[in-house]
């Protein structure tokens, strides 16, 4: 775990546009002293953020912790219902356990000032709201796929696994449904899409791919040509990436690009449920939503210049309840039974 602690002092003014009553928060807020956030957004990302909110309210610390999605989950539960300090903030990218908590009562209503300007996919029942919208797309190595074979949509993707299997056998990595939420999360919305998906699952198993549990190890091996393609990668990370890394490239595939949101919610037992306001307030915020875009977590919001992908391309998902269906045990080892047959009918292939 990593925690940032910013604190400086000073006067805070409300933002313009808001209402008056905004200043009673203000004050609650510095009578608080600090705010705690429990995220899974890289503690480098949100420096900028971080220090741009104390600007704007002084005198308040902020301690963000960078955790795993399912570490962050597991924490605050066991922290909440122990009755332990815990997190004022929490913000994920795990948008199925989010809903879940929030479902499970552990967030408290908040109507935000700046609702209005967000799309309604990602506001629930005014707790649960979405910061970001990130693309999942694929990444490749530069050098064993060249420009001119770099698959655009789905179907060319498993055509182009089809004719080259044995150049793409043990080249091809994505996320392990079984150990990665996310992973399971963003097949199960392939799914949701088309019943085209479990033949492209079944042409990645032919080429026996190399499972993992988070983006890094997919990265750093497509980059070291250790594998080709990396399938429903988290595009804000492989952007970020890219930007240092000439090996690898980035591309959102045009029949559908899946995008999901970090959603954030203030906790039911915030100790400083002002100041998490505050703070949930400022990443929703114009000023917020342009320090994420300047970084690679694309903004939910539309009125920020940004990098948007065509509305017909984008598949966003929902922020609502029925996120909680992939929370279904029954569901979710029956789906795994049916992964495990693909992967072994894949790897029986000569």
């Amino acid at each position: 775990m990593a925690t940032v602690t910013v604190t400086t002092p000073a006067l805070a003014q409300r933002p313009a546009g808001y209402p008056r009553s905004y200043d009673q928060l203000i004050a609650d807020a510095r009578a608080e002293r600090q705010v705690r956030i429990y995220a899974n957004a890289d503690r480098a990302e949100m420096l900028p953020v971080v220090a741009a909110f104390r600007r704007r309210y002084p005198g308040i610390t902020v301690l963000y912790a960078d955790l795993g999605s399912t570490e962050l989950y597991r924490r605050f539960v066991t922290e909440t219902r122990a009755r332990r300090l815990s997190a004022d903030l929490i913000w994920s990218s795990a948008m199925d356990l989010q809903v879940k908590l929030i479902n499970d009562g552990f967030a408290q209503s908040y109507a935000s000032p700046e609702k209005p300007a967000l799309p309604a996919v990602s506001v629930w029942k005014n707790m649960g709201f979405g910061v970001t919208a990130e693309p999942i797309g694929i990444v490749y190595n530069k050098r064993l796929v060249p420009a001119q074979r770099v698959p655009r949509t789905h179907a060319a993707l498993e055509t182009l696994l089809r004719e080259q299997r044995a150049a793409f056998t043990g080249r091809v990595t994505t996320f392990d449904p079984a150990r990665s939420n996310v992973g399971y999360l963003y097949l199960s919305e392939d799914f949701a899409t088309t019943r085209d998906t479990r033949s492209l699952l079944a042409a990645i198993a032919a080429t026996r791919p190399v499972l993992s549990l988070t983006t890094e190890p997919m990265l750093r091996a497509v980059a070291e040509g250790r594998q080709a393609i990396a399938y429903n990668v988290i595009g804000s990370y492989a952007l970020e990436r890219a930007r240092t890394d000439p090996r690898i490239g980035v591309a959102f595939l045009q029949d559908y690009t899946i995008v999901t949101s970090r959603i954030a919610f203030v906790a039911r037992d915030a100790a400083h449920p002002a100041a998490a306001k505050l703070f949930l307030d400022f990443l929703l915020s114009r000023e917020g939503q342009t320090l994420l875009a300047q970084r690679s977590l694309w903004p939910v919001r539309t009125d920020v210049r940004a990098r948007r992908l065509p509305a017909g391309q984008a598949r966003p998902i929902r922020v609502g309840p029925q996120l909680l269906v992939n929370l279904d045990r029954v569901k979710r080892q029956r789906f795994l039974r049916e992964w495990n047959a693909t992967l072994a009918t894949g790897a029986s292939i000569r």
